[in-house]
């Protein structure tokens, strides 16, 4: 029986695919990339799937499912630190770091995926990141065939983006990342999650509080994964918050932040503000896809959904907001045998 991307994705969309392997360890991971490149075979890698857009043509050659599962704590000069394989389910690594009273992890509570993921986009959620927390990462170069350790800096880590963001060159085999034996949290700085906690901006809160708190204001967005619920039948956050050097006047009145020396606007606000509130879409079309009614970030997959329904969508999203404000967006999602 053939399989679909549409089974190894949360949007649940995308075709066939040519051929599946699993990679249960690193050194399997390494070897099945290989062979396939010796071969001159493309090759898709998916882990969670939770931020992956497939064309309804599916993938033509293999697709690699990480499987790769080891998890370590190790004693430094700093404290521990935790290394994890890339095929890790992210917030099991998480909640394993909260049980265990070490901090650093527990604001990015609820985020779908595997570990490998995380430092492609530089995850992060409520004021941390994983750049924050990074010590090294082992990477297997495909053009060069090696296998090398990589220190943050060389990572090339920036708002939501890294070295490895716009290339199928490096495929990330484990993260190591600096933790504190601590049963609070590092400091708070955002300030809905602060509020929500009863503390200032800046204090710490129990590791077990912030991780359930961080979940609930999750699940209230629709950020976590449920089966039932289609507004989680996404990949988050669609589009990336734009990051300007200079804020055009319609867009005077966005909410905005300094990042990476640049001004960094909400796209939830331009998008609503472009006419895009949340549902949209559920009325119109076939009503296969549509805006989440829990947050506008979230383009969603009703039921009977194709990707090319998806993309028509985020394609209107995307004109719209740039009529209206002069802003292009670009999608945080990515995007494999398919373009809007």
């Amino acid at each position: 029986m053939s399989t679909t991307l549409a089974e190894l994705t949360t949007l649940r969309l995308g075709g066939p695919a040519t051929r599946v392997e699993t990679a249960s360890t690193t050194s399997q991971l390494v070897d099945l990339v290989g062979a396939a490149d010796r071969a001159e075979e493309p090759v898709l890698l998916v882990g969670g799937g939770s931020n992956l857009v497939v064309g309804d043509e599916g993938w033509p050659g293999v697709v690699i499912r990480i499987a790769s599962s080891s998890v370590e704590y190790i004693d430094n000069r700093e404290g521990w630190s935790i290394r994890a394989s890339a095929g890790v389910e992210w917030d099991g690594l998480v909640a394993r770091s909260v049980e265990d009273g070490m901090s650093g992890l527990e604001t990015m509570s609820g985020i779908p995926g595997l570990v490998g993921a995380t430092p492609v986009q530089n995850v992060g959620a409520y004021g941390a990141e994983v750049a924050d927390l990074l010590i090294s990462l082992t990477i297997y170069d495909r053009q060069r065939r090696l296998i090398e350790t990589w220190s943050p800096g060389k990572c090339q880590f920036g708002f939501r983006t890294s070295a490895f963001k716009h290339t199928d060159r490096y495929v990330v085999l484990d993260v190591t990342l600096q933790l504190a034996a601590s049963k609070r949290s590092r400091p708070v700085r955002y300030l809905e999650l602060a509020r929500r906690l009863g503390i200032e901006p800046g204090q710490s809160a129990p590791l077990n509080k912030v991780r359930s708190t961080v979940l609930e204001l999750r699940r209230s967005k629709g950020m976590v994964l449920d089966a039932d619920d289609h507004d989680t039948w996404s990949v988050g956050s669609f589009f990336v918050n734009p990051l300007l050097d200079e804020v055009p006047a319609p867009a005077a009145g966005c909410p905005q932040w300094e990042a990476d020396g640049k001004t960094k606007l909400s796209a939830a606000w331009l998008i609503e503000q472009a006419g895009f509130p949340r549902g949209y879409g559920l009325d119109s079309g076939r009503g296969t896809v549509s805006v989440s009614t829990k947050h506008t970030l979230a383009l969603t997959n009703r039921g009977g959904a194709t990707t090319a329904d998806l993309l028509a969508l985020a394609d209107e999203i995307r004109t719209g907001v740039e009529a209206t404000f002069g802003i292009r967006l670009g999608p945080e999602a990515h995007l494999r045998n398919c373009s809007f």
